[in-house]
């Protein structure tokens, strides 16, 4: 399977990260991608951008070396009613969000608790993706959780980063094959990411694609082949879904 699509990375915005939007596009055209989501942090994390960067993607040319970018953020998931830490008005201008929880910005609770927080998020019509639900130190329901994504149309995020030997995610490898497992069983989409924080990491789904080998995951409900099936679930998409709906 070719992967066109990384839809999760980080330019030095994100101040832990290290290479600028335009290295990560010229990264993402050499590796033959076509479509690059930039996601830098939420501001619930120190020292990370403001509402005010998130609100002026209008002047970035979206097909920038060639590359489809999609510009919009990591949203912080910062409360027990699934709250993210960027205003509705200014996600509904995005093209990409990934929902996550860091312990920045999340106190980890009971598993129902946890569970019912990350439920909420995902019923976000402005959430594309929920960000690297492996992560053990916030234990959750993964049957619940795939179930709340298939019925809301928010997709299942397989990180590459949660699959190496150094990551700080508790328990990623293990995580991940329940997750893929379960969406497998109940027929939930994932897309996988490299969370890549420096251009060389860019489209890097090695970890992430041999997981899904290994565990005989149908390919059709992997999103990174076609922008076509990620289409429906982008920001303005979802928004206008939501209004039909209304």
């Amino acid at each position: 399977m070719h992967s066109m699509i990384d839809p999760h990375t980080h330019t030095v915005a994100s101040v832990h990260a290290y290479s600028t939007l335009g290295e990560m596009a010229m990264a993402a055209k050499r590796k033959g991608l076509s479509v690059l989501g930039i996601t830098d942090h939420g501001p619930g994390l120190t020292k990370m951008p403001t509402e005010d960067y998130f609100r002026n993607f209008k002047v970035i040319d979206r097909h920038h070396f060639g590359i489809r970018l999609l510009m919009g953020a990591e949203a912080n998931i910062s409360g027990a009613y699934g709250e993210l830490d960027i205003s509705a008005n200014a996600l509904e201008e995005m093209d990409i969000v990934v929902a996550s929880l860091h312990w920045q910005c999340f106190r980890s609770g009971s598993r129902d608790y946890n569970t019912a927080a990350v439920i909420e998020a995902i019923k976000n019509p402005r959430v594309t993706i929920l960000g690297h639900p492996d992560d053990g130190k916030y234990p959750v329901d993964y049957k619940a959780v795939v179930q709340a994504a298939k019925a809301n149309a928010v997709l299942i995020e397989i990180n590459n980063a949660s699959l190496t030997t150094d990551s700080f995610r508790l328990n990623g490898p293990e995580n991940s094959r329940e997750i893929l497992s379960l969406c497998k069983q109940y027929g939930v989409l994932v897309i996988m990411s490299s969370d890549a924080h420096f251009e060389g990491e860019v489209g890097n789904h090695s970890k992430a694609w041999a997981l899904i080998q290994e565990t005989g995951f149908p390919k059709e409900l992997v999103v990174n082949d076609s922008i076509e099936k990620l289409e429906r679930y982008l920001v303005k998409n979802q928004c206008k879904d939501m209004r039909r709906a209304d």
